[in-house]
């Protein structure tokens, strides 16, 4: 048996080795809650902590790539180390685009256009060497590769796209389009790819969002929360519940087909 029909026969088994979780409501609650981490931790260290945009983001990104590194070499999914990635992602989302609009004066609407060309290229390139894009079995490196573009991918489309809209418009629609995919997931015939990465995409600007509204000041509906207690709040809120589904096992890959809607 050639190697290639040999890989195709174990896939199945091979999901126990994927290194993505079990996707749950614990996934979207964790994910809503690392999109909103971006942008305050980004500005608690470029502005607060007087780093400034480039040496931020010279450390973000070595911190991201280093975090990366790690996960790549781990042989199954960790919960805490997959977040972790998540979290810098979202960080370096936000300095991207930061970068983009006030370093190199590229306009937003052009940042939105270029990530989603960018994303549905990732996405095209993906199904053709794969001929698959299951978020189960990201068992492989090239896997995971085209996996994690498509994520950071998401999260710079999503943070340009909150930043052209009223925060609170965001907010509202954002989560109407996780609904939305929510449902769609249900629906027989749907491929389950469409609803997940939308759903993915929209947790962005929704996160984004509800950062936004915590530290507008209060005349302007906000709850003017510094961006030091809105960073602290938020990733204390991640680490509890990576804490929990680590010791519960709520998100551990399955193969378990049923009681999958994603």
């Amino acid at each position: 048996m050639s190697s290639t029909r040999q890989d195709d026969v174990q896939r199945p088994f091979r999901r126990y080795l994927s290194k993505t979780p079990e996707i749950s409501v614990f996934f979207w609650i964790i994910k809503i809650l690392a999109s909103a981490a971006g942008d305050p931790v980004a500005d608690l260290l470029g502005t607060t902590a007087g780093l400034g945009l480039a040496i931020t983001t010279m450390l973000l990104a070595t911190a991201t790539t280093v975090v990366i590194l790690i996960q790549f070499s781990a042989a199954r999914y960790v919960a805490g180390l997959y977040w972790l990635t998540v979290v810098l992602i979202s960080v370096m989302g936000s300095l991207v685009v930061d970068n983009l609009t006030d370093i190199l004066e590229v306009p937003l609407g052009v940042t939105v256009i270029a990530a989603a060309v960018l994303l549905a290229g990732t996405f095209v390139v993906w199904f053709a060497a794969e001929k698959t894009l299951s978020i189960h079995t990201i068992d492989t490196g090239r896997r995971e590769t085209f996996y994690w573009v498509a994520v950071a991918l998401t999260f710079v489309l999503g943070t340009a796209a909150e930043r052209l809209a009223v925060p609170s418009v965001s907010a509202v629609a954002g989560l109407v389009a996780l609904l939305v995919a929510g449902l769609a997931s249900r629906v027989r015939g749907v491929p389950a790819l469409i609803p997940f990465w939308l759903a993915y995409l929209v947790t962005q600007p929704l996160g984004v969002a509800v950062s936004n509204l915590l530290s507008e000041p209060r005349d302007a509906g906000g709850l003017q929360i510094g961006v030091a207690g809105i960073s602290a709040g938020i990733l204390a809120a991640v680490v509890a519940l990576v804490r929990y589904v680590s010791a519960t096992h709520r998100d551990d890959p399955s193969l378990d087909n049923t009681r999958r809607p994603w």
